[in-house]
């Protein structure tokens, strides 16, 4: 293999700034701080929005489109009978 043409692979800490859920995997991410985990491990931080711990979906919160106040069901009232023609 060429030397640097390769990127960076190595262990980072992502951590969900909605709930502090953190989990480790290997990235090519780049990082501006570290963190100590437990283990005495210091791993590059990086802070994400969501993850699969705060999204709606993963968690099962989500509203389901057939749940939205009868718009659908207005709709298909509306529009089906000229579809079936």
């Amino acid at each position: 293999m060429k030397k640097g043409i390769h990127p960076n692979y190595r262990e980072v800490c992502f951590q969900d700034l909605s709930n502090g859920f953190k989990f480790v995997t290997r990235s090519c991410v780049s990082a501006k701080e570290k963190i100590t985990l437990e283990d005495g491990r210091e791993l590059p931080l990086y802070k994400l929005d969501t993850s699969s711990e705060s999204h709606p979906f993963y968690t099962g919160t989500q509203k389901s489109v057939d749940n939205m106040g009868g718009r659908v069901e207005r709709f298909r009232n509306r529009f089906g009978k000229t579809a079936a023609k």
